[in-house]
């Protein structure tokens, strides 16, 4: 992705109601967070849902239940508390990271189920490329071959979604090192170039939006 502040705007099709797309490129994290506090709140019933498509220059996020201790050195990555839920997780340039504004009220599913949807859209994106991938019980997020690929962290306000998932593409997984990713010490992470794809995370991102599609639109 390149960075940009400008969003493209398409509406995705066969989705029923409809959500606007934003593709955002690299944006700074706190600023877009505050983007999505902003946007949920003063949504009505008849705002369309949108999903945005992005990734952030290198940053630590803690969530709500998150422990500074999951924190295990400063190198130099700012740390932020914020809103959702779970633990610390590491953002960064080629990783693919999809935000989701949606009002679960109006699609008749709730968190839960929302959460297993969004591992699923990952699921099948690695299943179409021979990857095989799979959920961990109490732990949510996507695993291949035993490493976290995928983390997810959502909040719901007024029955409508923010935050979302990030999967990791080819970026420098080094300072997961420095962070117990999700709270649990010396759970491996891994990426699709790792896993033999060799997508860009553009083409990933793509492709990731398609398979949400599907997923977030079926009752």
């Amino acid at each position: 992705m390149h960075a940009s502040t400008s969003a493209a705007h398409a509406k995705i099709p066969a989705m029923t109601p409809p959500i606007l797309l934003r593709r955002l490129g690299r944006v700074d994290y706190e600023p877009t967070w505050r983007a999505m506090q902003d946007f949920t709140a003063q949504r009505t019933a008849d705002s369309a849902d949108e999903i945005w498509l992005l990734e952030h220059p290198p940053v630590f996020t803690l969530g709500q239940a998150g422990k500074r201790e999951h924190v295990l050195a400063d190198i130099g990555i700012p740390v932020v508390m914020i809103d959702r839920g779970g633990q610390v997780t590491y953002h960064g340039p080629g990783q693919v990271v999809v935000y989701l504004m949606l009002d679960l009220r109006r699609r008749g599913y709730g968190v839960k189920e929302l959460v297993r949807r969004l591992e699923q859209a990952v699921i099948d994106l690695l299943g179409a490329h021979g990857v095989a991938a799979e959920r961990l019980a109490g732990a949510p997020g996507v695993y291949a071959h035993g490493a976290k690929i995928a983390a997810l962290g959502l909040r719901i306000r007024n029955g409508c979604s923010y935050h979302g998932l990030a999967l990791n593409v080819d970026m420098d997984l080094a300072p997961y090192a420095a962070i117990n990713p999700c709270g649990y010490e010396g759970m491996a992470v891994t990426r699709t170039r790792d896993l033999g794809i060799a997508a860009t995370p553009e083409e990933i991102g793509e492709h990731l939006i398609s398979c949400l599609a599907e997923v977030i639109a079926v009752r």
